[in-house]
């Protein structure tokens, strides 16, 4: 097992803001049970699904930092409402030992001495 040499609470949750964050349906009645409701419920109100990739994904909001984020992202914590029911490909991610973003994260903080810098779309 590999060691992880990345801390996402020190991350504004830029895996959230992926445009395709698959979905299953083990993952939607998850979501569901923990937000108590049902499938159908759960599944209109928090997925869609995207013809192009012929999936079922995530919805988004709108996002001061990235554009557009998964809709289940606390905007004010940056933090997952859902963690203990998040998706398997949340659970998984990066899939590895390394986070690339949160490297070029803590490259740019550390060359702009702005331990709180956050790249945005703007």
């Amino acid at each position: 097992m590999s060691t992880r040499t990345y801390d996402c609470s020190k991350c504004p949750a830029y895996c959230c803001s992926y445009t395709l964050i698959e979905v299953s349906r083990a993952d939607i009645e998850r979501l569901a049970r923990r937000l108590g409701l049902d499938y159908a419920s759960a599944e209109a109100r928090y997925t869609k699904f995207d013809p192009g990739e012929k999936v079922r994904v995530l919805r988004h909001r709108k996002d001061e930092h990235f554009g557009s984020v998964c809709r289940l992202l606390d905007p004010k914590t940056r933090r997952c409402t859902v963690y203990e029911a998040r998706p398997h490909a949340c659970r998984s991610y990066p899939y590895g030992s390394t986070c690339g973003y949160y490297q070029f994260l803590r490259f740019e903080r550390r060359h702009q001495d702005d331990p709180a810098w956050i790249a945005t779309t703007g």
